[in-house]
């Protein structure tokens, strides 16, 4: 019998850059498509780019929980996040480096692990998530559109935020 093959879609942004910021993470069965684990957490005063990498740790968390030594595709639209973890560009921004590292720890918990680069629409699920924990703290209704200042991600690390980190567990399930 193969290990399940898992897809983990994750997205983060800030209202503001920095301001408040939160991420969500969502892992699906490969094969199936099936919801496995819906993650959201919104992490403070922070740049887009440390909740995109918060929302990596997340999924990467939850997936390796469901599924230890499944491999898995990450999927993001982030290609910041998406070329550091694939080792094509190097990780500069001191706020980063710690998250990556939680990323590649994470990591361990699964199989092979791979990322893919996608564009916004398709990484719905996970944006939706994100900006439900935003608008939870800001008390704002939910809303569809973007979290991220224009541009997002794949700009550059963009300004400190003090390394906020996702405690990976709020929201699962």
């Amino acid at each position: 019998m193969t290990a399940r093959r898992l897809i983990i879609q994750a997205d983060g942004g800030s209202r503001g850059n920095p301001g408040t910021a939160g991420y969500g993470a969502v892992v699906l069965d490969a094969v199936t498509g099936e919801v496995l684990a819906e993650v959201s957490e919104a992490i403070g005063h922070a740049t887009n780019n440390v909740a995109e990498y918060s929302g990596l740790v997340a999924g990467l968390r939850a997936a390796g929980k469901l599924a230890p030594g499944a491999p898995a595709e990450v999927r993001m639209d982030s290609k910041l996040v998406v070329e550091q973890m694939s080792g094509r560009w190097q990780i500069k921004h001191p706020d980063l480096r710690p998250l990556a590292a939680q990323a590649r720890q994470a990591a361990r918990a699964l199989g092979q692990v791979t990322y893919t680069w996608v564009p916004r629409e398709r990484n719905t699920h996970a944006d939706r998530l994100a900006n439900q924990a935003m608008d939870a703290v800001s008390g704002r209704p939910s809303v569809s559109g973007r979290a991220k200042a224009p541009g997002g991600a794949a700009r550059g690390p963009g300004g400190g935020s003090g390394g906020r980190r996702p405690s990976g567990t709020a929201g699962l399930w």
